[in-house]
């Protein structure tokens, strides 16, 4: 662990198959992330749970990654509505705020593709739906996926809440083999798409995971 706050993972070339990649990972810091509207905004702070990340085994076991949800008051000031603790050991990824103060985090630092890969906690604190890619994929699927020395890169492509602000939008895979995962934040149910190309002319064809549907994880996460 560089005192840079870089953590970096080089894989040797020799007997690595090309399927394995080099990563770096800048230090988790504590980010803020407002909804489209500007009426919630959440504040994840970093947890300190660096042994359940998988690559650093014996280091410390700690609190996970905390949210702390905002909602702008008449005068626009913002009051702190909930703190939980998150599903992930250090800090997800990327997170996403909805209209309604939903959250939404995809993958783990260091960790993509590991643990829990897509959460929905409401404003509330409540836990919705956590996902892993044995809820999603099959591990034929999960198998496919590129890899670098800490993480399965399972997604390309756009990830954002549309502007309906009832779903969330991740480009699976791009061309030749366009798929799309779509999340609804009402329930946090996922279906699965595969678009074919536009001059096949050819109606989108959609699935939901047949692991979703057996995952049920619904829980309050406690309160801080």
């Amino acid at each position: 662990m560089s005192k840079a706050g870089v953590f970096s993972a080089i894989a040797l070339c020799i007997g690595v198959s090309t399927h394995v990649l080099a990563d770096d990972w800048p230090a988790p810091q504590v980010r803020e992330v407002f909804s489209a509207n500007r009426s919630y905004f959440v504040r994840i702070t970093p947890g300190e749970s660096l042994g359940e990340t998988w690559g650093f085994a014996g280091q410390k076991v700690g609190k996970h990654a905390q949210a702390q949800f905002f909602v702008e008051q008449p005068d626009k000031s913002y009051r702190l509505q909930a703190t939980v603790d998150l599903p992930n050991p250090v800090a997800p990824v990327d997170f996403f705020v909805s209209n309604k103060g939903d959250l939404l985090t995809v993958d783990n630092w260091h960790n993509r593709g590991y643990g829990a890969v897509l959460v929905l906690v409401r404003l509330d604190g409540k836990l919705v739906k956590a996902y892993e890619l044995a809820d999603l994929f099959t591990k034929k699927e999960i198998d496919s996926f590129s890899q670098s020395t800490s993480s399965i890169l399972w997604h390309k492509g756009a990830t954002f809440i549309n502007e309906e602000q009832n779903i969330f939008y991740m480009g699976d895979s791009e061309s030749p083999d366009y798929r799309e995962l779509i999340l609804k934040l009402k329930d946090g149910s996922v279906t699965l798409c595969a678009r074919p190309l536009l001059i096949q002319q050819k109606a989108p064809h959609c699935w939901s995971p047949p692991l979703a549907s057996m995952t049920k994880r619904r829980r309050e996460l406690p309160d801080k």
